[in-house]
């Protein structure tokens, strides 16, 4: 895993989704430890579903002074996930992708993204979110991944740095709450058993 400058990375400016300002990354850990949530897409069906089961955890983390913020790599479909109301922390945009590419979240190319959105983990995914009257859309960028960054309080060390190798890939909530020390009373949603038959969509 490549080593990650906090110092660096928390000089990227990134764009408040609510006040349109532009904020330093490391002003986001500067007073609280801090989630920091990468999608792919803003109307990407798989990260919504995995924005709303991180949400899940969004009253212990707040109960535990732990901030949960979500970062997209454009303003593409911004509005729709807002207004789909899949994320409970606050969200920021990376317009210059500059945070992604110093975190390691690879870019895939036009040739390996279909083998990768085909995966099962892909399809496991997208079966969950359908279930759950999530949709997406193939707007914006298609060939971004993205991944978590868990910083302590003050960036004094990293406590998670997640990086997606197939667009599927995401952290449990258990996972998310040990790293932090910190208890959660919600429970993951059930992964979807998953044949031929219901995950080729």
């Amino acid at each position: 895993m490549a080593k990650v400058d906090l110092a660096q990375v928390g000089k990227n400016l990134l764009k408040s989704a609510e006040s349109g300002e532009s904020v330093e990354l490391q002003s986001l850990w500067q007073d609280q430890p801090v989630v920091l949530f990468f999608l792919r897409r803003f109307g990407c069906q798989v990260c919504r579903w995995m924005a709303s089961e991180i949400s899940k955890l969004e009253a212990d983390l707040k109960a535990a002074g732990v901030a949960l913020v979500g970062i997209g790599p454009e303003e593409f479909g911004l509005k729709e996930f807002k207004e789909g109301g899949f994320f409970k922390g606050s969200i920021f945009v990376d317009e210059q992708k500059k945070s992604y590419k110093d975190l390691g979240f690879k870019r895939y190319t036009a040739l390996s993204v279909v083998p990768a959105a085909l995966g099962k983990k892909v399809r496991d995914a997208a079966s969950k979110a359908s279930a759950e009257g999530i949709q997406g859309n193939f707007s914006g960028d298609l060939l971004q991944s993205g991944g978590m960054l868990i910083v302590a309080k003050g960036g004094e060390k990293i406590l998670l740095h997640f990086i997606q190798d197939s667009p599927g890939d995401h952290v449990p909530l258990e996972d998310i709450t040990k790293v932090l020390g910190i208890s959660a009373s919600v429970k993951a949603g059930q992964r979807p058993v998953c044949n031929d038959d219901v995950c080729t969509r």
